[in-house]
Protein backbone atom coordinates (compact mmCIF):
# COMPACT_ATOMS: atom_id res chain seq x y z
CA UNK A 1 0.00 0.00 0.00
CA UNK A 2 1.63 3.64 -0.80
CA UNK A 3 1.62 5.91 1.35
CA UNK A 4 -1.41 8.04 -0.47
CA UNK A 5 -3.50 5.35 0.61
CA UNK A 6 -2.77 5.21 4.11
CA UNK A 7 -5.59 6.66 6.01
CA UNK A 8 -4.07 9.75 7.85
CA UNK A 9 -4.90 9.73 11.75
CA UNK A 10 -4.61 13.18 13.64
CA UNK A 11 -3.81 11.54 17.10
CA UNK A 12 -1.73 9.13 15.59
CA UNK A 13 0.50 11.98 13.88
CA UNK A 14 0.62 13.79 17.44
CA UNK A 15 1.88 10.72 18.98
CA UNK A 16 4.28 10.36 16.52
CA UNK A 17 5.74 14.02 16.84
CA UNK A 18 5.70 13.46 20.34
CA UNK A 19 7.28 10.60 20.19
CA UNK A 20 10.18 12.10 17.91
CA UNK A 21 10.71 14.63 20.33
CA UNK A 22 11.17 12.26 23.33
CA UNK A 23 14.20 10.03 21.44
CA UNK A 24 14.95 11.85 18.33
CA UNK A 25 13.49 8.95 16.69
CA UNK A 26 10.21 8.37 14.65
CA UNK A 27 8.40 5.17 15.97
CA UNK A 28 8.60 2.63 13.08
CA UNK A 29 4.93 1.59 14.28
CA UNK A 30 2.78 4.65 14.15
CA UNK A 31 4.69 5.35 10.57
CA UNK A 32 2.44 2.90 9.50
CA UNK A 33 -0.63 3.01 10.87
CA UNK A 34 -2.91 2.02 7.76
CA UNK A 35 -4.21 -1.34 7.42
CA UNK A 36 -1.86 -3.04 5.38
CA UNK A 37 -0.33 -6.66 6.05
CA UNK A 38 2.97 -5.41 6.35
CA UNK A 39 4.16 -7.09 9.24
CA UNK A 40 7.49 -4.68 10.34
CA UNK A 41 5.60 -2.53 12.73
CA UNK A 42 4.25 -5.04 15.00
CA UNK A 43 7.50 -7.01 14.69
CA UNK A 44 9.13 -3.87 16.06
CA UNK A 45 7.10 -2.90 18.90
CA UNK A 46 7.25 -6.43 19.89
CA UNK A 47 11.01 -6.46 20.71
CA UNK A 48 10.03 -2.99 22.41
CA UNK A 49 7.61 -4.44 24.72
CA UNK A 50 9.62 -7.48 24.86
CA UNK A 51 12.57 -5.37 26.49
CA UNK A 52 10.01 -3.26 28.69
CA UNK A 53 8.60 -6.49 30.46
CA UNK A 54 11.97 -7.83 31.04
CA UNK A 55 13.10 -4.55 32.40
CA UNK A 56 13.26 -5.60 36.40
CA UNK A 57 10.96 -4.18 38.28
CA UNK A 58 10.19 -3.22 42.07
CA UNK A 59 12.77 -1.19 45.17
CA UNK A 60 13.88 -4.74 46.62
CA UNK A 61 15.06 -7.56 45.21
CA UNK A 62 11.84 -9.24 46.53
CA UNK A 63 9.43 -7.08 44.63
CA UNK A 64 11.78 -7.95 41.36
CA UNK A 65 11.45 -11.52 41.81
CA UNK A 66 8.01 -11.52 42.30
CA UNK A 67 7.26 -9.76 39.19
CA UNK A 68 9.51 -11.90 37.70
CA UNK A 69 7.75 -15.02 38.59
CA UNK A 70 4.46 -13.53 37.54
CA UNK A 71 6.05 -13.11 33.79
CA UNK A 72 6.87 -16.92 33.62
CA UNK A 73 3.12 -17.66 34.94
CA UNK A 74 1.68 -15.63 32.37
CA UNK A 75 4.03 -16.73 29.33
CA UNK A 76 2.66 -20.61 30.82
CA UNK A 77 -0.75 -19.51 30.65
CA UNK A 78 -2.24 -19.06 34.45
CA UNK A 79 -4.82 -16.19 33.42
CA UNK A 80 -5.14 -13.86 36.31
CA UNK A 81 -0.93 -13.40 35.80
CA UNK A 82 -1.97 -13.60 31.82
CA UNK A 83 -4.93 -10.41 32.89
CA UNK A 84 -1.82 -8.69 34.43
CA UNK A 85 0.69 -8.46 31.86
CA UNK A 86 -2.14 -7.45 29.09
CA UNK A 87 -3.18 -4.71 31.40
CA UNK A 88 0.39 -3.75 31.59
CA UNK A 89 1.26 -3.75 27.52
CA UNK A 90 -2.59 -1.73 27.38
CA UNK A 91 -0.99 0.68 29.83
CA UNK A 92 1.97 1.29 27.75
CA UNK A 93 0.52 1.61 24.73
CA UNK A 94 -1.73 4.25 25.96
CA UNK A 95 1.35 6.36 26.98
CA UNK A 96 3.10 6.03 24.28
CA UNK A 97 -0.35 6.87 22.11
CA UNK A 98 -0.36 4.33 20.46
CA UNK A 99 -3.88 3.03 20.90
CA UNK A 100 -4.88 4.29 16.66
CA UNK A 101 -2.04 2.01 15.49
CA UNK A 102 -3.93 -0.52 13.36
CA UNK A 103 -3.56 -3.98 13.18
CA UNK A 104 -5.53 -4.50 9.66
CA UNK A 105 -4.50 -8.03 8.42
CA UNK A 106 -3.81 -9.83 11.58
CA UNK A 107 -6.36 -11.88 13.83
CA UNK A 108 -6.40 -9.35 16.79
CA UNK A 109 -9.45 -6.55 17.86
CA UNK A 110 -6.45 -4.44 19.09
CA UNK A 111 -3.07 -3.48 19.39
CA UNK A 112 -2.48 -4.40 22.86
CA UNK A 113 -3.99 -7.77 22.05
CA UNK A 114 -1.67 -8.21 19.04
CA UNK A 115 1.72 -7.68 21.23
CA UNK A 116 0.36 -9.59 24.22
CA UNK A 117 0.21 -12.69 21.90
CA UNK A 118 3.81 -12.16 20.70
CA UNK A 119 5.24 -11.41 23.36
CA UNK A 120 3.65 -13.29 26.18
CA UNK A 121 1.56 -16.15 24.10
CA UNK A 122 1.92 -19.28 23.38
CA UNK A 123 1.08 -19.49 20.07
CA UNK A 124 -0.38 -23.12 19.47
CA UNK A 125 -0.33 -24.11 22.96
CA UNK A 126 -2.90 -21.47 23.53
CA UNK A 127 -5.72 -23.62 22.46
CA UNK A 128 -4.13 -26.58 24.46
CA UNK A 129 -4.10 -24.73 27.74
CA UNK A 130 -7.83 -23.78 27.13
CA UNK A 131 -7.99 -27.11 28.63
CA UNK A 132 -6.79 -27.46 31.99
CA UNK A 133 -8.27 -29.97 33.59
CA UNK A 134 -6.83 -32.84 34.19
CA UNK A 135 -3.37 -31.40 32.40
CA UNK A 136 -0.20 -32.61 34.10
CA UNK A 137 2.67 -32.04 31.35
CA UNK A 138 3.16 -29.58 28.02
CA UNK A 139 5.42 -31.59 25.54
CA UNK A 140 6.64 -29.66 22.48
CA UNK A 141 9.08 -31.42 19.91
CA UNK A 142 9.68 -29.66 17.22
CA UNK A 143 6.31 -28.51 15.72
CA UNK A 144 4.56 -31.65 17.63
CA UNK A 145 2.75 -31.31 20.93
CA UNK A 146 1.22 -33.66 23.60
CA UNK A 147 -0.82 -33.74 26.18
CA UNK A 148 -0.13 -35.40 29.49
CA UNK A 149 -3.04 -36.07 31.73
CA UNK A 150 -3.23 -38.48 34.07
CA UNK A 151 0.10 -39.51 33.56
CA UNK A 152 -0.59 -40.83 29.60
CA UNK A 153 0.95 -38.66 26.95
CA UNK A 154 -1.22 -38.34 24.07
CA UNK A 155 -0.61 -36.51 20.60
CA UNK A 156 -2.69 -33.37 20.56
CA UNK A 157 -4.67 -32.49 17.84
CA UNK A 158 -2.27 -28.94 17.40
CA UNK A 159 0.33 -28.71 16.51
CA UNK A 160 2.70 -25.27 15.52
CA UNK A 161 3.32 -24.60 11.71
CA UNK A 162 6.82 -23.57 11.82
CA UNK A 163 9.64 -24.32 14.38
CA UNK A 164 10.66 -20.83 14.49
CA UNK A 165 7.39 -19.95 16.73
CA UNK A 166 8.61 -22.95 19.13
CA UNK A 167 11.80 -21.13 19.68
CA UNK A 168 9.86 -17.39 20.03
CA UNK A 169 8.36 -18.93 23.21
CA UNK A 170 12.22 -20.29 24.26
CA UNK A 171 13.23 -16.90 23.75
CA UNK A 172 10.27 -15.36 25.87
CA UNK A 173 11.56 -17.74 29.07
CA UNK A 174 14.73 -16.90 29.04
CA UNK A 175 14.46 -13.62 28.39
CA UNK A 176 12.23 -12.97 31.64
CA UNK A 177 14.38 -15.20 33.40
CA UNK A 178 18.17 -13.48 32.22
CA UNK A 179 18.87 -16.46 30.99
CA UNK A 180 19.89 -17.65 27.57
CA UNK A 181 19.89 -20.02 25.21
CA UNK A 182 21.29 -20.13 22.20
CA UNK A 183 24.41 -21.72 20.16
CA UNK A 184 27.07 -21.60 23.19
CA UNK A 185 24.05 -22.63 25.74
CA UNK A 186 21.95 -24.67 24.29
CA UNK A 187 19.26 -25.26 26.74
CA UNK A 188 17.64 -23.44 29.82
CA UNK A 189 14.99 -24.30 32.43
CA UNK A 190 12.54 -22.24 34.49
CA UNK A 191 11.41 -23.37 38.04
CA UNK A 192 8.45 -21.52 39.99
CA UNK A 193 7.45 -20.88 42.82
CA UNK A 194 4.69 -23.54 43.03
CA UNK A 195 6.45 -26.25 41.68
CA UNK A 196 5.62 -26.08 38.19
CA UNK A 197 8.63 -26.01 35.75
CA UNK A 198 10.19 -25.26 32.03
CA UNK A 199 12.76 -27.55 30.03
CA UNK A 200 13.88 -25.84 27.14
CA UNK A 201 16.25 -27.43 24.53
CA UNK A 202 17.87 -25.64 21.21
CA UNK A 203 19.08 -27.48 17.86
CA UNK A 204 22.53 -28.87 18.24
CA UNK A 205 22.01 -30.13 21.81
CA UNK A 206 18.75 -32.28 20.16
CA UNK A 207 17.64 -33.23 16.91
CA UNK A 208 14.73 -30.51 17.48
CA UNK A 209 13.89 -27.76 19.54
CA UNK A 210 12.07 -28.97 22.69
CA UNK A 211 9.81 -27.61 25.31
CA UNK A 212 8.53 -29.19 28.08
CA UNK A 213 6.12 -27.62 30.68
CA UNK A 214 5.45 -29.44 34.19
CA UNK A 215 2.83 -27.94 36.05
CA UNK A 216 2.18 -28.48 39.45
CA UNK A 217 -1.19 -29.68 39.99
CA UNK A 218 -1.60 -31.52 43.44
CA UNK A 219 -1.77 -29.78 46.51
CA UNK A 220 -3.19 -32.38 49.00
CA UNK A 221 -0.44 -35.16 50.20
CA UNK A 222 -1.32 -37.35 52.50
CA UNK A 223 -1.82 -41.31 52.53
CA UNK A 224 -5.23 -41.27 53.78
CA UNK A 225 -5.86 -38.89 49.97
CA UNK A 226 -3.92 -41.80 48.00
CA UNK A 227 -6.54 -44.12 49.25
CA UNK A 228 -9.78 -42.14 48.02
CA UNK A 229 -11.71 -43.39 44.67
CA UNK A 230 -9.92 -40.36 42.21
CA UNK A 231 -6.95 -41.74 43.21
CA UNK A 232 -6.72 -45.12 44.11
CA UNK A 233 -3.40 -45.62 44.77
CA UNK A 234 -3.37 -47.92 47.57
CA UNK A 235 -5.86 -48.53 50.08
CA UNK A 236 -6.59 -49.18 53.84
CA UNK A 237 -4.52 -51.96 54.72
CA UNK A 238 -1.34 -50.94 52.80
CA UNK A 239 -2.17 -46.79 54.16
CA UNK A 240 -1.71 -48.71 57.55
CA UNK A 241 1.20 -51.00 56.64
CA UNK A 242 2.74 -47.73 55.18
CA UNK A 243 2.28 -45.93 58.16
CA UNK A 244 3.86 -48.55 60.22
CA UNK A 245 6.85 -48.53 58.00
CA UNK A 246 7.17 -44.83 58.56
CA UNK A 247 6.30 -45.24 62.48
CA UNK A 248 8.87 -47.96 62.77
CA UNK A 249 11.73 -45.50 61.05
CA UNK A 250 12.84 -48.07 58.15
CA UNK A 251 15.26 -46.58 55.39
CA UNK A 252 12.91 -46.52 52.49
CA UNK A 253 13.34 -46.43 48.15
CA UNK A 254 11.01 -45.64 45.99
CA UNK A 255 11.14 -46.92 42.41
CA UNK A 256 8.73 -46.71 39.08
CA UNK A 257 9.11 -44.52 35.84
CA UNK A 258 8.44 -40.97 35.12
CA UNK A 259 4.98 -39.79 35.77
CA UNK A 260 4.28 -42.90 37.91
CA UNK A 261 3.45 -40.53 41.15
CA UNK A 262 7.03 -41.19 42.95
CA UNK A 263 7.23 -37.83 44.55
CA UNK A 264 3.71 -37.73 45.58
CA UNK A 265 4.08 -41.07 47.26
CA UNK A 266 7.24 -39.76 48.95
CA UNK A 267 5.66 -36.45 50.04
CA UNK A 268 2.57 -38.13 51.48
CA UNK A 269 5.15 -40.29 53.43
CA UNK A 270 6.46 -37.50 54.76
CA UNK A 271 3.31 -35.99 55.81
CA UNK A 272 3.13 -38.72 58.14
CA UNK A 273 6.49 -38.24 59.53
CA UNK A 274 5.92 -36.35 63.29
CA UNK A 275 6.51 -32.25 62.68
CA UNK A 276 9.09 -31.65 65.32
CA UNK A 277 11.34 -34.04 64.13
CA UNK A 278 14.15 -32.48 61.59
CA UNK A 279 13.93 -33.28 57.79
CA UNK A 280 16.72 -32.74 55.27
CA UNK A 281 16.08 -32.90 51.78
CA UNK A 282 18.95 -32.66 48.98
CA UNK A 283 17.44 -32.34 45.53
CA UNK A 284 19.11 -31.02 42.24
CA UNK A 285 16.27 -29.01 41.59
CA UNK A 286 13.43 -27.66 44.40
CA UNK A 287 10.37 -30.37 43.47
CA UNK A 288 9.64 -31.53 47.05
CA UNK A 289 8.85 -27.75 48.08
CA UNK A 290 8.10 -29.11 51.80
CA UNK A 291 8.86 -25.83 53.54
CA UNK A 292 5.39 -24.67 51.10
CA UNK A 293 3.07 -27.57 51.65
CA UNK A 294 4.43 -28.35 55.18
CA UNK A 295 4.92 -25.08 56.85
CA UNK A 296 5.25 -26.73 60.49
CA UNK A 297 7.57 -29.32 60.10
CA UNK A 298 11.42 -28.46 60.81
CA UNK A 299 12.29 -28.99 57.17
CA UNK A 300 15.97 -27.72 55.66
CA UNK A 301 15.98 -27.79 51.72
CA UNK A 302 19.55 -27.83 50.04
CA UNK A 303 19.39 -27.26 46.09
CA UNK A 304 22.46 -28.46 45.28
CA UNK A 305 24.16 -27.33 41.58
CA UNK A 306 26.14 -30.31 40.44
CA UNK A 307 28.18 -28.25 38.27
CA UNK A 308 29.48 -26.52 41.32
CA UNK A 309 31.20 -27.69 43.71
CA UNK A 310 30.75 -25.21 46.56
CA UNK A 311 27.25 -25.85 46.21
CA UNK A 312 27.52 -29.47 44.66
CA UNK A 313 25.54 -32.66 46.20
CA UNK A 314 28.60 -33.90 48.21
CA UNK A 315 29.19 -29.93 50.17
CA UNK A 316 25.01 -30.21 50.57
CA UNK A 317 25.44 -33.66 52.27
CA UNK A 318 28.27 -32.68 54.57
CA UNK A 319 26.19 -29.63 55.92
CA UNK A 320 23.46 -31.38 56.14
CA UNK A 321 24.65 -33.79 58.26
CA UNK A 322 25.97 -30.93 60.78
CA UNK A 323 22.28 -29.81 61.13
CA UNK A 324 21.24 -32.66 63.35
CA UNK A 325 19.22 -34.27 60.54
CA UNK A 326 17.00 -37.16 62.25
CA UNK A 327 15.55 -37.79 58.34
CA UNK A 328 17.45 -37.52 55.17
CA UNK A 329 15.06 -37.12 52.27
CA UNK A 330 17.60 -37.45 48.83
CA UNK A 331 15.14 -37.24 46.04
CA UNK A 332 17.47 -39.31 43.95
CA UNK A 333 20.31 -41.00 44.84
CA UNK A 334 23.50 -40.07 41.59
CA UNK A 335 26.60 -41.33 41.08
CA UNK A 336 28.52 -38.96 42.32
CA UNK A 337 26.51 -39.00 46.05
CA UNK A 338 26.01 -42.32 46.79
CA UNK A 339 28.49 -43.29 48.64
CA UNK A 340 27.25 -40.27 51.56
CA UNK A 341 24.05 -41.25 51.46
CA UNK A 342 25.11 -44.86 52.59
CA UNK A 343 27.10 -43.55 55.04
CA UNK A 344 24.36 -41.34 56.86
CA UNK A 345 21.99 -44.24 56.43
CA UNK A 346 24.43 -46.68 58.18
CA UNK A 347 25.26 -43.65 60.88
CA UNK A 348 22.16 -43.12 62.94
CA UNK A 349 19.76 -41.41 60.12
CA UNK A 350 17.01 -43.64 60.14
CA UNK A 351 14.19 -42.93 58.60
CA UNK A 352 15.44 -41.92 55.70
CA UNK A 353 14.11 -41.59 52.27
CA UNK A 354 15.23 -41.75 48.33
CA UNK A 355 14.25 -42.80 44.86
CA UNK A 356 16.30 -45.11 42.22
CA UNK A 357 15.86 -45.24 38.88
CA UNK A 358 15.61 -49.18 38.14
CA UNK A 359 13.24 -51.25 36.38
CA UNK A 360 12.24 -53.32 39.56
CA UNK A 361 13.59 -53.88 43.24
CA UNK A 362 15.98 -56.65 42.91
CA UNK A 363 18.11 -54.29 41.49
CA UNK A 364 18.37 -51.27 43.17
CA UNK A 365 20.79 -52.77 45.60
CA UNK A 366 23.61 -54.00 42.80
CA UNK A 367 22.26 -50.03 41.22
CA UNK A 368 23.61 -48.39 44.42
CA UNK A 369 26.36 -50.13 45.20
CA UNK A 370 27.90 -50.06 41.07
CA UNK A 371 27.38 -46.28 42.13
CA UNK A 372 29.29 -46.13 44.87
CA UNK A 373 32.16 -48.27 43.66
CA UNK A 374 32.74 -45.46 40.88
CA UNK A 375 34.38 -43.92 44.07
CA UNK A 376 37.04 -45.05 42.82
CA UNK A 377 37.84 -46.17 46.50
CA UNK A 378 38.67 -50.02 46.83
CA UNK A 379 35.86 -51.41 48.39
CA UNK A 380 34.41 -54.65 48.56
CA UNK A 381 31.69 -55.52 46.68
CA UNK A 382 29.68 -58.30 48.18
CA UNK A 383 30.01 -56.05 51.85
CA UNK A 384 29.12 -52.63 50.08
CA UNK A 385 25.53 -55.21 49.01
CA UNK A 386 25.38 -55.99 51.86
CA UNK A 387 25.12 -52.72 54.11
CA UNK A 388 22.92 -51.57 51.74
CA UNK A 389 20.23 -54.39 51.68
CA UNK A 390 20.32 -54.08 55.16
CA UNK A 391 21.10 -50.37 56.41
CA UNK A 392 20.05 -48.49 53.10
CA UNK A 393 16.79 -49.97 51.19
CA UNK A 394 15.37 -51.61 54.55
CA UNK A 395 11.84 -51.30 52.71
CA UNK A 396 11.51 -51.00 48.88
CA UNK A 397 8.14 -49.07 47.14
CA UNK A 398 7.49 -49.44 43.59
CA UNK A 399 5.20 -47.39 41.69
CA UNK A 400 3.47 -47.87 38.12
CA UNK A 401 0.84 -46.95 35.61
CA UNK A 402 -1.92 -49.84 35.43
CA UNK A 403 -5.16 -48.65 33.29
CA UNK A 404 -4.23 -45.17 33.53
CA UNK A 405 -4.05 -44.67 37.21
CA UNK A 406 -1.07 -44.51 39.29
CA UNK A 407 -0.69 -47.56 41.75
CA UNK A 408 1.35 -48.81 44.55
CA UNK A 409 1.94 -52.39 43.22
CA UNK A 410 4.82 -53.64 45.45
CA UNK A 411 6.35 -53.43 49.34
CA UNK A 412 9.38 -55.42 49.87
CA UNK A 413 11.10 -56.15 52.83
CA UNK A 414 15.08 -56.13 51.75
CA UNK A 415 16.97 -58.75 53.43
CA UNK A 416 20.92 -60.78 53.49
CA UNK A 417 19.96 -64.37 53.63
CA UNK A 418 23.00 -66.49 53.00
CA UNK A 419 25.44 -64.55 51.40
CA UNK A 420 22.37 -63.08 49.03
CA UNK A 421 19.46 -60.20 49.18
CA UNK A 422 16.21 -61.77 49.55
CA UNK A 423 13.15 -59.51 49.07
CA UNK A 424 9.95 -60.61 51.25
CA UNK A 425 6.85 -59.51 49.31
CA UNK A 426 4.97 -57.58 52.51
CA UNK A 427 2.36 -56.35 49.89
CA UNK A 428 1.54 -56.85 46.34
CA UNK A 429 -1.36 -55.30 43.64
CA UNK A 430 -2.74 -57.97 41.80
CA UNK A 431 -3.91 -56.33 38.56
CA UNK A 432 -6.14 -59.19 37.81
CA UNK A 433 -8.31 -58.83 40.72
CA UNK A 434 -8.04 -55.24 41.37
CA UNK A 435 -6.83 -55.60 44.79
CA UNK A 436 -3.68 -55.96 47.41
CA UNK A 437 -2.59 -58.94 48.35
CA UNK A 438 -0.02 -59.61 51.57
CA UNK A 439 1.72 -62.87 50.60
CA UNK A 440 4.48 -62.38 53.54
CA UNK A 441 4.65 -61.28 57.06
CA UNK A 442 7.97 -59.20 58.36
CA UNK A 443 10.91 -60.75 58.89
CA UNK A 444 12.19 -61.35 62.50
CA UNK A 445 14.39 -58.53 62.59
CA UNK A 446 12.00 -56.13 60.58
CA UNK A 447 9.19 -57.46 63.53
CA UNK A 448 11.28 -57.23 66.00
CA UNK A 449 11.64 -53.45 65.43
CA UNK A 450 8.15 -52.74 64.98
CA UNK A 451 7.95 -54.18 68.26
CA UNK A 452 10.03 -51.46 69.71
CA UNK A 453 9.51 -48.69 67.82
CA UNK A 454 5.39 -49.31 67.30
CA UNK A 455 3.81 -51.70 69.40
CA UNK A 456 0.44 -50.25 68.23
CA UNK A 457 0.63 -51.15 64.73
CA UNK A 458 2.80 -54.49 65.81
CA UNK A 459 0.01 -55.64 67.72
CA UNK A 460 -2.44 -54.63 64.18
CA UNK A 461 0.17 -56.72 62.15
CA UNK A 462 -0.42 -59.62 64.77
CA UNK A 463 -3.51 -60.12 64.30
CA UNK A 464 -3.13 -60.23 60.79
CA UNK A 465 0.19 -62.51 60.62
CA UNK A 466 1.94 -59.76 59.13
CA UNK A 467 4.74 -60.17 61.49
CA UNK A 468 7.11 -63.12 62.83
CA UNK A 469 6.19 -64.18 66.35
Amino acid sequence: MSREDRRFSATAYAADLQQAGEDGRITSAVKATGEGNDPAPLKALTEEVRLMLAAPRGWSEEERRKYAEKLNRAVIGFPQERAEMLAVISDWIIKKRLQHTAVGGLPYGTLAEALFAEVIGMNMLELVLRNREGLEEVQVVGTRIFEVRDGRAVPSPYRFQEIAQVERIQQNLVLFNNDRINPRKRWAEVVLLDGSRVTMTGFGFTAQPTLTIRFYTVRRFDLEALCRPEYRTLDEDVRELLLTVVRSRFNLVVIGSTNTGKTHLIKSLIAAMPDEERIVTIETRHELMLARDFPEKNVVEYEADEDDPAHGPRQAFKLALRQSPQRICHAEIRDEDANIYVRACTRGHEGSITSVHVSALEDVPDAIADMCLLDGRGMNAVRLARRIAEHVTQIGLEMRMVGGTRKLVRIGEFSWVNGEIRIRDLARYEESDDRWTFPEPFSTKGSMRIRRLDPEHYAWLLERGGVER
